[in-house]
């Protein structure tokens, strides 16, 4: 009777302990990160008797969960890129408006204030058309200047969202380091603690979303998690801190830490996988950086394009002056490392100065500058990589640079940003319409005598070389090309003597053909055709008012290629892009990154829907199936009462039988 009794008290607690484990899986079905738990019974041993032996019934050894560690490990890692991809689609898409299209674009601002010469080659003494053009150079900076400034927000806003992140990090690496110590002490138990399983797991996966981590388990149950190639930060029951610190270089900028101890870290950002922070720190050092080059470069080239020209005509000051800057154009920044040798004030002790010599040749770059042990200083173009050694008065893609004070000291850097600021810092400086140079420093006019349809169509000045203290300057024109018949000779006398000779065809400029020893600074365009003896004469304009020259060049300027040109390996020049070629190409650029992320997104978002589908399809709770083991345990708890109770039975009667 005893084993009667005994078994079925086994078989109740047991169904007892099932049903209690059904019961949680069902109040936990919507929990996020829970596993199903299962009871798991064994048989009690036999006892011997004479007869054989005979069961005592049912044990329950433990209560494990439902687990697979790849799936989990899985879902965590497509996490991370999923949460990375999307994070910076949603930055770009911010970065996108910046560039706006149209006529809310920089381009088409920079076609209207080129269109407004227009009005002023028709009436050079108009201030009306003079103010016009001026209000169109304003409206033009003020583009310039609030792309700067979205951009400069964007950063700020991308430092707040790192930190943010980083306080969220911190907090999960000490719950983690918490459960790890709890987990530990529970470890001599035999048992396993699921539900602390379950939650260290989940923060493990909260955490992929912010950075994408490698995990190792421990003997004694713990688990370490590491970031970043192999930097710990949990390992058993401590956790290291991250903060976010400011860029060697720019302090607008950020970067990652690791402490240990009363040390800082840097994490490289490269060696970061996934997550948002990944994501914010790549937007930060390439696409932001990307993007205020491309800004600044068509800013310092057409800035600098408009000053020059201006400065190569005559205003309406009197007496005429040469035309001053229509436009601020933001100098080149240098950046030395914050580890640079500084002397007993603070001062650095070496430095690098940059300056803008030739804008066309100017690249949407940053570059890096080291110094070595043997006095070889390396010049990184970090849009590409490309690499060169450069010495002390060298000039690279369009700027000079100097070192000043001194040369840089062997193991010290700087980043150097010829276009960086020039965005932001893009200003209309002349507000005189006065101060406009329309016209051109010569007036051409043709001899009354000319026979042919010869007349002057544009003049004017194309760089510093033109020298009007040789003017007049008598254009003759003679025979036809021995060697060319649909070309004639011609002859340039200075006013010295100085004699040249060239050949002239229909749209050839005169006065400007360096190839051909002819580079007076100036470009004379004519209209008809010249006969034998056909004259021109280029006498010092007197009267500015009424002299159009420099503004018809003006208008050559949105058809010119002086955007992004770069020097051969030959000495060549290869050809740049016109202003609104070079937005349209900033626009697709950025266009182009939007739509591949958007794509990335959408993939990994996917992948890691379907890798988390597959871990919840395992360990998840499904609760027809529960209902389904809900009924059976509930059958067999009351078999199980069934047995006990027919053991009562047959005891009560063993007793009245010998009560008789």
């Amino acid at each position: 009777m005893a084993g009667l009794l005994s078994i079925g008290a086994r078989a109740m607690l047991a169904n007892t302990a099932a049903l209690h484990t059904i019961s949680q899986n069902i109040a936990n079905a919507n929990t996020p990160g829970y596993s199903r738990q299962s009871a798991v019974m064994t048989t009690s041993p036999g006892q011997y008797t004479g007869a054989g032996f005979f069961g005592r019934g049912v044990d329950v050894s433990t209560v494990v969960r439902t687990h697979n560690d790849f799936l989990t490990t899985e879902a965590a890692n497509t996490s991370a890129m999923a949460s990375q991809d999307t994070v910076r689609m949603e930055q770009l898409q911010r970065l996108e408006k910046v560039f706006r299209p149209g006529t809310d674009g920089i381009g088409y601002s920079a076609s209207q204030f080129l269109n407004a010469m227009v009005d002023v080659t028709s009436r050079p003494n108009d201030p009306s058309a003079r103010q016009v053009a001026l209000g169109r150079a304003a409206e033009l900076s003020a583009r310039f200047t609030s792309a700067g400034a979205q951009l400069d927000q964007m950063q700020a806003g991308v430092v707040g969202d790192l930190k943010a992140h980083v306080v969220v990090i911190n907090q999960l690496a000490d719950q983690i380091a918490h459960i790890n110590e709890l987990i530990a002490k529970t470890r001599g138990t035999g048992h396993e603690p699921n539900d602390l399983l379950d939650q260290r797991e989940r923060l493990i996966s909260d955490l992929s979303t912010h950075i994408a981590v490698t995990t190792l388990p421990a003997d004694d149950g713990t688990v370490g998690v590491f970031i970043g190639g192999g930097q710990r930060l949990v390992l058993g029951n401590a956790a290291q801190q991250l903060e976010v610190g400011a860029d060697a270089y720019d302090p607008a900028k950020a970067t990652l830490n690791l402490r240990e101890g009363a040390k800082l870290r840097n994490l490289d950002a490269s060696v970061l996988t996934g997550g948002a922070v990944t994501a914010l720190l790549a937007f930060q050092n390439e696409d932001l950086t990307d993007a205020r080059n491309m800004l600044g470069q068509l800013a310092a080239s057409f800035g600098t394009r408009i000053n020059t020209q201006n400065g190569l005509g005559l205003d309406l000051s009197n007496p005429p002056g040469k035309g001053a800057a229509i436009f601020n154009v933001a100098a080149p920044r240098v950046m030395p490392a914050d580890t640079n040798q500084r002397d007993a004030s603070g001062i650095f002790v070496s430095g690098i100065s940059a300056s803008i010599v030739d804008a066309s040749l100017l690249q949407a770059s940053s570059y890096k500058l080291t110094a070595d042990s043997s006095g070889t200083y390396t010049l990184t173009r970090q849009s590409d990589g490309y690499v060169r050694t450069v010495a002390d008065g060298d000039s690279v893609d369009g700027f000079k640079l100097s070192f000043t004070p001194a040369a840089p000291l062997p193991g010290e850097s700087f980043v150097i940003e010829p276009v960086g600021a020039a965005a932001a810092n893009f200003r209309r400086v002349l507000d005189l319409p006065s101060g406009i140079a329309a016209a051109s420093p010569l007036t051409g006019s043709s001899s009354v005598n000319n026979t042919g349809t010869l007349s002057v169509d544009r003049l004017y000045a194309v760089n510093d070389k033109l020298d009007i203290t040789q003017a007049p300057i008598q254009l003759d024109f003679g025979d036809p090309d021995p060697a060319d018949a649909t070309k004639m000779q011609y002859t340039l006398t200075l006013a010295d003597g100085t004699v040249l000779n060239g050949t002239w065809s229909a749209g050839q400029p005169i006065g400007n053909e360096p190839a051909l020893g002819i580079d007076l600074g100036f470009e004379l365009r004519t209209n008809g055709v010249p006969r034998k003896n056909d004259r021109i004469t280029l006498e010092t304009t007197i009267y500015t008012g009424t002299n159009n020259g420099n503004a018809k060049a003006f208008l050559d300027i949105q058809s010119e290629t002086f955007v992004g040109r770069r020097v051969k390996p030959d000495g060549s020049i290869a050809v740049g892009s016109t202003i609104t070629d070079a937005y349209a190409s900033s626009m697709s650029e950025i266009g182009a990154r939007v739509q591949g992320a958007t794509y990335l997104s959408s993939v990994s978002t996917t992948t890691a829907n379907d890798a988390r589908t597959a871990a919840e399809a395992l360990s998840g709770v499904n609760l027809d199936e529960e209902a389904a083991r809900l009924i059976q345990y509930q059958q067999a708890y009351q078999a199980a009462a069934k047995v006990m109770q027919t053991a009562q039975t047959i005891f009560d009667e063993l007793m009245r039988v010998a009560a008789r």
